[in-house]
């Protein structure tokens, strides 16, 4: 057992490198890594559930009685963001309304599920994690439209009812039935389980990011230089979420539990849904900006994970001298 966490610690450790290969083998391989693709909500549910164990439902209550940190990131990720890529979008692609409203589409669809994954990978708090995502996919059917509608003048019908299927599926139902687990078997589904198949999660997240990868691969092997300047947009764009994030937790005097939640949150999209509305109701071109996120999403989630925990490592230390020493007093006033 322990040589198999081992493996999952050196995963992580390594992930920036092991993500950059994998987005490469989806994009240069993908009938080989596409037919991954059917199991991929499934694998998705598995992880919900492993990240949900180390949560309770008193801790998804305090986030609802305590709000702020959760409404911020909405603010950020369904307002702010959107109408900034708006903004910039129309100045450097002034000529080309398919790229604008890609770039648009991309920032106004809701929080990527996949956070939840980076957020328990990374000691965040998976709480907040989880209700941003809910709340922000729960908004995304009448939130998207409004936005094309405000900035470009655009009018979709979106599949609602199909989006909250999923959600159930995805996230909802293993979220609920992971921190059951947890709160019925009084913490060992936090204390044991949850380590124990960590490192499988952090392979399928693998397989995930790898499967994903491949519906870029046509774009990728034919590359304009249009296309280009659209992806170093994304790259850069994408980057500054997680900076906002972070920003953001700093200013509210967050925790770095709540600092990674929210730097993920604000970092990562739900890109598989913008691409289904972006090639059910605009021309193809428009599919390629929001796509273009799949190229660097995890290598960035990956390397902000890094930097998240390098920038909070004396904070984490002191916390966790604390909880020891709650422990231990604990301990001792047991013995006697």
């Amino acid at each position: 057992m322990e040589a198999w966490r081992r493996m999952g610690k050196a995963i992580g450790a390594h992930m920036p490198l092991i993500v950059l290969f994998c987005v490469a083998a989806g994009v240069l391989f993908p009938r080989v890594f596409g037919t991954f693709e059917p199991i991929v909500p499934a694998l998705f549910a598995f992880m919900t559930f492993q990240g949900s164990l180390n949560n309770t439902f008193r801790q998804l209550a305090e986030t609802v009685r305590h709000p702020l940190p959760l409404i911020v990131i909405l603010a950020i990720t369904l307002v702010a963001m959107p109408v900034l890529a708006f903004a910039l979008a129309s100045l450097l692609f002034a000529g080309n309304v398919n790229i604008i409203t890609g770039i648009l589409l991309e920032y106004s669809v809701p929080i990527g599920i996949v956070s939840f994954m980076w957020v328990g990978m990374f000691s965040g708090n998976t709480a907040l994690g989880l209700s941003a995502i809910l709340v922000s996919t729960v908004l995304a059917p009448f939130s998207i439209p409004l936005t094309l509608k405000l900035l470009m003048g655009a009018t979709i019908h979106m599949d609602a009812l199909g989006m909250m299927i999923n959600m159930v599926f995805m996230i909802a139902l293993p979220a609920l039935a992971g921190m059951a687990v947890n709160d019925l078997t009084r913490g060992w589904g936090h204390d044991v389980l949850s380590p124990s198949i960590d490192p499988l999660c952090k392979m399928l997240l693998l397989v995930i990011i790898t499967a994903n990868s491949t519906q870029m691969s046509e774009y990728i092997l034919n590359m304009t230089w249009e296309r280009a300047g659209v992806a170093l947009f994304i790259l850069v764009f994408a980057s500054s979420g997680f900076l906002w994030g972070m920003i953001a937790a700093r200013l509210l005097h967050q925790p770095f539990s709540t600092l990674v939640t929210m730097g993920f949150d604000c970092g990562l999209r739900n890109i598989s849904s913008g691409a289904v509305i972006a090639a059910q109701y605009f021309p193809g071109e428009v599919v390629f900006p929001v796509m273009c996120g799949t190229i660097f999403q995890q290598l960035l989630a990956a390397t902000f994970g890094r930097v998240m925990s390098r920038l909070t490592e004396r904070e984490r230390a002191a916390e966790a001298k604390l909880v020891e020493r709650g422990r231990a007093a604990m301990e001792r006033h047991g013995k006697r």
